[in-house]
C-alpha cells in the first residue's frame, strides 16, 4: 500500500515538519510540495534537515495534481477562500489551519472578529485531536488542525473534565509558555533574535483565539487563557489551575488521568517523586508526537494544577495531522511517528 500524498504550502515550519515526517512513512509517498514564493526551488533550501532525504522541488499550487491526501498548511484563511478546489484535488483533506477548528459559526465570528468565508464547510470537518475523535476520525474525509495551545490545555484538562471532577461555577485559568517557532517562518520585529532572545514577553495576556478551541473540546465555559513567549524554539507548557467540584485526594486524581490516558499511545503521565524531571517538560519532548501530562493538587484550597507539555509543531501540528492520517486510513496510529526524542538537547 503506498498513498500519494500531497502538502500546499509546505515551505513553513508545519510544512516542513509533515515532510519530514511523510518522508519516513511507511505507507506514504510524497508526490508534491508547494510553494509560491519559492516554486522551482529544492525543498531542502528551507529545510536543509531533509539533505540526502528527497529532491523534491517546490512546485506552485496551479501545477497540483490529484492525490490520496491533500495537507493544507497554508496561512489562517487562506484554506477556507479556496477549500471547494482543495477539495477536488483529493478526497481526503487535512487542513492544518484554524480555518475549519471551530464547528460554530457564531463562536468563529466571535473569536476571529469575521464571518466564516465558507461556514457550510464546518460542520463537514472532524477535529484533529485523535484523543478527542478517534472515533470519527476512522471514517472522516476532510480533518481540521489543531491549535498548538488548545492542544496541551485540553490534554491537561480532559482527565479532569472526563471524571466530572471539575467545579463549573468557578473559573479555570491557564498560562502557556510558548516557543518561538509558533511564531511562524517568516521574520517580524517581535521575532528579530535581538528583541526575542532572553524574552519572558506576555504576548496573549487575554482574548487568545484558541480559548475557542478549549471551551468547544471542554465543554467549559468560564475558561482564562494568557500566553507568554519564553526562551525556547519549540514546545509549549500549558499550566492549568481548576478547581474540584467536590473534595478528592491524589488516589482519586491518579484514577483520572489513567482513566484518561491509558490506552493513549501518544499521552504519557509524568509525576513522579524525586529527581529533575518530576513534571512535564517541552525540551525533551522536541520532534516527538508526545504529550506529557502531570498534576499537582491543593487539597486545602481544592485547587488542582494540570499540566501539559508538547512539541508545538508535532503534537501540536503536524504530529498530530499524520496521527490522523494514520487512522482516517485505517493504520497503526503510531505509524511514521516513532521518534522518542533526545536527551540531552
Amino acid at each position: 500500500m503506498s498513498v500519494r500524498v500531497s502538502i500546499i504550502g509546505g515551505s513553513g515550519y508545519v510544512g516542513g515538519e509533515l515532510l519530514r515526517l511523510l518522508l519516513d512513512h511507511p505507507a506514504v509517498t510524497v508526490a508534491q510540495v508547494t510553494s509560491e514564493r519559492l516554486a522551482g526551488r529544492p525543498v531542502t533550501s528551507t529545510h536543509p534537515n531533509l539533505r540526502g532525504r528527497t529532491a523534491l522541488l517546490y512546485g506552485s499550487a496551479a501545477e497540483l495534481q490529484p492525490c490520496d491526501v491533500l495537507f493544507v498548511a497554508l496561512p489562517h484563511g487562506a484554506a477556507a477562500q479556496q477549500i471547494d478546489a482543495l477539495a477536488g484535488l483529493a478526497p481526503r483533506v487535512i487542513d492544518c489551519s484554524a480555518d475549519f477548528r471551530l464547528d460554530d459559526t457564531a463562536r468563529y465570528e466571535r473569536w476571529y472578529g469575521a464571518p466564516h468565508p465558507a461556514p457550510h464547510w464546518l460542520g463537514r470537518f472532524v477535529y484533529g485531536l485523535p484523543e478527542v475523535s478517534r472515533a470519527a476520525l476512522r471514517d472522516a474525509a476532510y480533518v481540521s488542525g489543531v491549535g498548538c495551545n488548545a492542544t496541551a490545555s485540553n490534554l491537561a484538562l480532559l482527565p479532569l473534565v472526563r471524571a466530572g471532577l471539575i467545579d463549573h461555577q468557578r473559573d479555570v485559568v491557564i498560562e502557556v509558555k510558548v516557543g518561538s517557532s509558533e511564531g511562524g517562518a517568516q521574520a517580524s520585529e517581535a521575532s528579530h533574535h535581538p528583541e526575542r532572545s532572553g524574552v519572558v514577553r506576555s504576548y496573549a495576556p487575554v482574548g487568545h483565539r484558541h480559548t475557542a478551541e478549549i471551551m468547544q473540546v471542554t465543554g467549559l465555559e468560564r475558561v482564562h487563557l494568557s500566553i507568554t513567549s519564553v526562551e525556547l524554539v519549540r514546545g509549549a507548557l500549558a499550566t492549568v489551575h481548576a478547581f474540584l467540584a467536590h473534595p478528592v485526594g491524589e488516589k482519586e486524581l491518579w484514577r483520572a488521568y489513567r482513566a484518561c490516558y491509558r490506552d493513549e499511545p501518544f499521552v504519557r503521565i509524568v509525576r513522579e517523586r524525586q529527581g529533575p524531571y518530576r513534571l512535564p517538560e517541552p525540551k525533551i519532548l522536541a520532534g516527538t508526537n508526545y504529550a506529557d501530562v502531570g498534576f499537582a493538587l491543593d487539597e486545602a484550597s481544592g485547587r488542582v494544577v494540570s499540566i501539559c507539555a508538547i512539541d508545538n509543531l508535532m503534537k501540536g501540528a503536524a504530529g498530530s495531522a499524520v496521527q490522523c492520517l494514520n487512522l482516517m486510513l485505517g493504520l497503526d496510529e503510531r505509524s511514521g511517528l516513532g521518534f522518542a526524542g533526545l536527551h540531552p538537547v
